[in-house]
């Protein structure tokens, strides 16, 4: 379903161990909005619901809701160190069109219409 790169589950958990609040795990989804139609969303979370799909990757409790499953199939997460900090990156193959930040999508078969972008 989702892959996570090992360096992006490292620094996740790293993330985690500064929250302190043992119940929490990544929650993974998207929601209508951005610039190209739907928008990423990565963030902790300890309230799972009955149809959360749960997945088990490096170790770390990742949670993505139903909805946003069928847009997150096959995505790859990694995070790269880099002169400037660092930073997550989302691979979607589901992709058709993608924002220049990155940070939005549009799926094949969306016919919605897409936020205007402030890049």
């Amino acid at each position: 379903m989702i892959t996570i790169s090992e360096s992006a589950a490292d620094k996740i958990k790293l993330m985690l161990a500064a929250e302190e609040a043992p119940d929490l795990f990544l929650r993974v989804g998207v929601k209508e909005g951005g610039c190209s139609g739907f928008s990423y969303g990565m963030g902790f979370d300890d309230n799972q619901h009955d149809e959360d799909k749960v997945y088990d990757i490096h170790g770390l409790k990742v949670v993505v809701d139903g909805e946003s499953s069928k847009y997150l199939y096959g995505v790859e997460i990694d995070y790269q160190e880099s002169g400037m900090g660092g930073g997550f990156t989302i691979n979607n193959p589901n992709a058709v069109a993608s924002c220049g930040c990155g940070s939005s999508f549009k799926p094949a078969g969306y016919e919605g219409t897409p936020e205007k972008c402030d890049e």
